[in-house]
């Protein structure tokens, strides 16, 4: 549901008259993300106030859901006291996040008033390199020993419930913490009570490395339908579990940095941000790769400059220009675009460059005669009646323009497709490599076998 811009007069009323049973049933009147939403258009003194009026659970919850330069704004006026009881109130992997957005000042300040089991958790969640799975886990999960029944796993899991972040995986670890198996809740209430959770467990675990890339963790959760999928560092010991809302988010982000990498836009690849920030934070994101872009297109013009005299030969070469370079780009984009998805989805690797060109290149061939015959038909049908130097026809000019449109058509598509392989294969990011900086590389080409061809076939 959008943002009701009706509302927030309302509440601005309700927060002047102190209406605190307005206030308190608006908290409880939807779900946190929505609520979150609806306050979105109030300033950060206004939000907390307005949170004020809600049970501490339900004000962390929907503080969560709050935009992080929104929580931040709010928490560098409160009181230590307040922030640590709201950080206590959030689930574990939400407060270590927001914990590490906060300024040095007020981390150092909110530490000391925190309980010592919520700040050794912090700081074992804030240790973790940004981007991997340990960074972007929680400790909040349910853990069993594989001697207990059934029946005592879950009487334990009904104890502890309120305080995990799920219940439907259960994870069986030893004496070490060493990860054994894992039980959903489905098995153990299907289970004999007297059963052993040793017995019942699924030993084959699909889990993570701490120190393994986030989006490869969410991909895991993607492909095999998880709920959650657990954590574990170097000696096997479960230390955490990524949720399967996590894991969207950690899609959705990585999806944001893959379209604006794309784009080459550089800068922070977040959701959701783009109203809140600066118009010249967008400049510099776009400004480095565009000004360079640019510059390297002036070969563009240095090359027609060098084929002058084959076009004042044959002016009519001037016309189709556009739409060889444009078909050029376009083929280029895709192939770019399917390979850049590939490699991110795992399916191909550069080690599998010759079998990718290869089909390709047979997409290509396809695509060149088939644009290769309507580009010449076109030229037929727009040309007719256009001057045409002496000694030369209409026809062999189409079949020249069609020919240097089918290479270039060939051409941008294997480079589409190099680009991106050739930058996994140096460790840099293929999406940096696409779009636009190929349109750049395919235009050049693109104008050095256009002119060429038209130069060797018609022989001007």
């Amino acid at each position: 549901m959008p943002k009701n811009p009706l509302l927030i007069p309302e509440l601005r009323h309700a927060l002047a008259k102190k209406d605190a049973q307005a206030l308190r049933e608006f908290c409880k009147s939807g779900h946190p993300a929505l609520i979150a939403e609806l306050v979105a258009g109030l300033t950060g003194e206004e939000v907390w106030a307005v949170l004020h009026y809600a049970e501490p659970v339900l004000r962390a919850e929907i503080f969560s859901h709050l935009e992080p330069d929104l929580q931040v704004e709010i928490l560098e006026k409160r009181h230590r006291r307040e922030i640590s009881q709201l950080l206590a109130e959030m689930s574990h992997d939400d407060r270590a996040d927001l914990f590490k957005l906060l300024p040095e000042h007020l981390q150092e300040a909110v530490l000391p008033a925190l309980a010592q089991a919520e700040r050794e958790d912090i700081r074992r969640l804030s240790a973790y390199r940004e981007g991997t799975a340990g960074a972007v886990m929680t400790s909040d999960y349910a853990a069993l020993s594989p001697h207990l029944t059934a029946a005592e796993a879950i009487e334990h899991l009904r104890k502890v419930a309120p305080d995990k972040e799920t219940i439907y995986y259960a994870y069986v670890v030893d004496d070490r913490h060493k990860l054994l198996g894992f039980v959903s809740l489905k098995d153990l209430i299907l289970a004999r009570r007297e059963a052993r959770v040793a017995d019942i467990m699924h030993p084959e675990v699909i889990f993570a490395r701490v120190d393994e890339d986030q989006e490869e963790a969410a991909r895991k959760i993607q492909k095999y339908d998880l709920i959650a999928l657990p954590v574990i560092n170097g000696g096997d010991a479960l230390v955490g579990i990524i949720t399967h809302d996590d894991a969207i988010d950690i899609i959705t982000q990585e999806n944001t940095e893959d379209l604006e990498k794309l784009m080459a836009i550089t800068g922070g690849h977040r959701a959701g941000v783009y109203l809140r920030t600066p118009a010249w934070v967008h400049f510099k994101n776009r400004a480095y790769w565009i000004v360079g872009l640019a510059a390297l297109g002036l070969v563009s013009g240095v090359i027609i400059h060098s084929f002058e005299e084959t076009l004042m030969n044959m002016l009519i070469l001037a016309l189709y220009m556009p739409m060889v370079a444009d078909t050029g780009g376009n083929t280029g984009s895709q192939s770019a675009t399917v390979v850049v998805r590939a490699l991110a989805l795992g399916e191909i690797a550069p080690r599998d460059a010759c079998k990718v060109l290869l089909k390709e290149f047979q997409i290509a061939f396809l695509l060149a005669l088939i644009l290769g015959i309507l580009s010449w038909a076109k030229v037929m049908f727009l040309s007719q009646g256009s001057e045409i130097p002496a000694g030369y026809s209409l026809d062999k000019i189409g079949l020249a323009i069609a020919l240097a449109l089918a290479l270039q058509v060939i051409t941008a598509t294997l480079i589409g497709a190099v680009l991106p392989l050739g930058a996994a294969r140096l460790k840099m990011d293929p999406a940096v490599v696409a779009s636009p900086a190929l349109t750049t590389v395919v235009d050049i080409t693109g104008l050095l076998i256009y002119f060429t061809t038209a130069k060797m076939f018609l022989g001007i």
